[in-house]
Parts: structure tokens; sequence; C-alpha cells
């Protein structure tokens, strides 16, 4: 009897150690996303978040979870503002229980965000925040991307405009996307120059002023003048056009952007420049699982930031496919570092030594469609990954 009674105590003991194993490991996965669904980047964080919850949906094949585990996501507004989403991300990783975080919109916001990652020892996978800072000089190995970064932005602009002969005014908003982009951009021209550089409030609606420095520095110059423009939220900095450049010879070009920006391409035909993604552009069954959803759901196609957002969720699955479930830390980042993932643009790696995520990008010539209300970006050619050498900028 005694030992029947030992035999059933040391059963019961043996099951109070693996049960709570087993709940564990089948108790929910918790993203936190934090991104602008208010403020000056609102249609940016949206589409984000339209893009993560159809990218997590295609990656489990509609189930939501991995390995017997639910994916749960817990949204934050952080409206645009940095000190907000600092309280955001620390108030996810500590109260909400957050295994990991996506997000944000703005590049301010991300640099903010940053330390607490590193405090809590938690992964944030920025998207779709552009500052090169990012993965650069302020990042830390809790930060991984699967946004394009100012540089990769910029090398592809300048494949694209890059010649002999070609001289270059830029116009830029002032703050870390584009003095960031702008200062990647000025690194990669080698055979044009650079003239005058030209950084105006984000919140600008009123373009004469800047525009006169712009043509004042250009006018002048020989051969082929270029205003580039890297925008992002309100403010139409196109407008500039109404200055009429064409007196003075002076074309405008700039990368790719939200469908509705893009109608004030249409007034510039063979336009060039390059985009990190345009539905009509890539070619691959992930791409086209998104645009088949987003026309059934929405009646439009997807965006480029909706792009954004589904990459992030193929990403986030990978990795959690690749630890069987397992949300520790250390492991997500050792699955990360080096790993390859399927994507709308195709296939991204992040890479090992700053976790940016290498990809190609899309030099186009804009044509003007009149069945599109947006000037189209017709594809030049694809940029791979390996022709575009994206600096290295942080102190790892």
């Amino acid at each position: 009897m005694h030992r029947r009674t030992w035999v059933a105590l040391a059963a019961l003991a043996a099951s109070a150690f693996t049960v709570p194993a087993a709940f564990a490991q089948a108790k929910e996965i918790k993203i936190a996303h934090i991104y602008s669904r208010t403020g000056p980047l609102e249609a940016y964080g949206k589409q984000t978040a339209t893009g993560l919850m159809m990218g997590l949906d295609y990656a489990t094949g509609g189930t939501m979870t991995v390995n017997g585990r639910k994916i749960t996501v817990i949204e934050k507004d952080d409206q645009g503002k940095p000190d907000l989403g600092k309280s955001l991300l620390a108030t996810a990783y500590s109260d909400d229980k957050a295994d990991l975080a996506i997000g944000p919109t703005s590049s301010g916001v991300a640099l903010a965000m940053l330390p607490v990652a590193e405090e809590y020892k938690k992964i944030l996978l920025v998207e779709p925040a552009v500052a090169d800072s990012i993965t650069g000089e302020k990042w830390n190995k809790y930060i991984f991307r699967t946004g394009r970064n100012s540089s990769q932005d910029a090398i592809s602009n300048a494949v694209a405009l890059d010649k002999p002969g070609v001289t270059i005014a830029t116009l830029a908003q002032d703050y870390a996307f584009g003095r960031d982009g702008v200062k990647a951009f000025k690194e990669s021209i080698k055979k044009g120059k650079i003239v005058h550089e030209e950084y105006l409030p984000a919140t600008t609606t009123d373009f004469t002023a800047g525009a006169q420095r712009l043509i004042d520095k250009l006018k002048d110059q020989p051969g082929r003048k270029v205003i580039w423009i890297i925008w992002a939220g309100a403010g139409n900095p196109f407008k500039i056009a109404d200055l009429d450049l064409k007196r003075y010879g002076i074309e405008i070009a700039t990368g790719g952007n939200i469908l509705p920006a893009m109608s004030s391409y249409k007034q510039f035909p063979g336009m060039e420049g390059a985009t990190y993604y345009y539905f009509g552009i890539p070619k691959n069954p992930v791409n086209e699982a998104l645009v088949a959803t987003h026309y059934k759901q929405f009646k439009s196609p997807p965006d480029f930031f909706t792009a954004g957002g589904f990459s992030a969720a193929m990403a986030v699955v990978a990795a959690l496919k690749k630890t069987g479930g397992d949300t520790n830390t250390d492991k997500l980042i050792t699955a990360m570092e080096g790993m390859s993932f399927d994507t709308p643009k195709g296939k991204m790696t992040f890479r090992k030594e700053d976790h940016q995520a290498m990809q190609s990008m899309y030099h186009f010539k804009v044509k003007a469609d009149p069945a599109f209300a947006w000037g189209v970006p017709e594809l030049v050619r694809e940029i791979k990954p390996e022709e575009m050498s994206v600096p290295i900028r942080n102190k790892r």
C-alpha cells in the first residue's frame, strides 16, 4: 500500500512539472503593433496594420496559430509622437506581456523606442520607419527591420539618376527621415553633382520660398537639372512645378509613395525614380495572394505600406516556425539572423550584422494611364540586393 501511494505521489509530482510546461507552450503569442493610427502618418500606419493582419493570416494558412499557439495582436496608437511611442512600447512589454513588437510608422518614434527594446530584452521588428540610424548608430541587437532603410531608398534612386552631367538639388522634410535620406543619397551620387539641400518643416503646405531657393541654385547650371524630392505624409511638394520649372529646364524626380500621393506623379510622365513597392511590379505567389485578397476585401489594390505590414508578418511567422513556436528572445534572434523569408517583394534576408532586411528595389518610369487616378510607375528594371552596396552603419 505504501508503495502504491509513493508511485501515485511520484506520478502526481511528475505531472505537476509537465503540465505547466505544456501550458506555457500552448499559451498565446502576443505581438504588440505600435503605429500611427492617427497623426500625420495615419495613412501609412493604417496600411501597415491591414497588411500585417493579412500577412499573419496568409503565413499561418488561415489558422492564426504557430505550433498550436494562437497569435494575438495588441494594437496601440503612437499618434506619431516619440514620447508616446516609447511609453506604449514599455507598457506592451511590461503590462501586456507582449513577446515581441512591430512598428512604428515614424522614424522619430522608432528612434525613441529602440532603447526600450534593449531595456526589456525583447525584439522590436521595425516596419516601416526608414531612417538609417535605426539600424545604424542607434541600433541594438533586439532591433530587426523588414522596412527598407534610407540607404536602400537612396542607392536605388541614385541608380536611376546618377549620370555624368546631371546636377541635382534635394528637397526633404527637416527630420530624421528626410535628413538621413538625403545623406545616404549624397553618398550614393558618384557621377552627377549635388549643389543644394533644401529642408522644410514636415507640416509645410506652402512650398514657394523653398522652391525659389532650389530654382536659384539650379537655373544657371549646364546640362540636365533635377530636383530630387523625398517626402512623407501631408503636404504636396510637387506643387513646386507650379513655378514653371520647365522654363528653366528643371525636372522633378522622386521615389515611390502611396497611391493617393502618386496622383501628383500623373502630371510628370517620363519621371524616373526607384520605389520600394508597387502592386503591379513583383511577380510571385505571395504578391498575387496579397493583391487578390486586398481586391476581395477592399475593391482596390494593396498599397506601398500594406506590402510592408505583410512582409513583417511573414518574417515573424517564419521565425516562430524555426523556433517551434518558442518566443524566447535569444532563440528568436538566433533564428532571425541571416534568415531568408518570402514577401510580396520576393525573398528578403535579415543581414546578420545589423538585422536590416536586404531586398530588391524597382527602377521605374512614370506613365500617365487614363485608366488609373495615379501616375503608374512602370518597371525599368529590378535592382537586386546584391547590386546595392548598402553600408553597415552600426558599431557592432
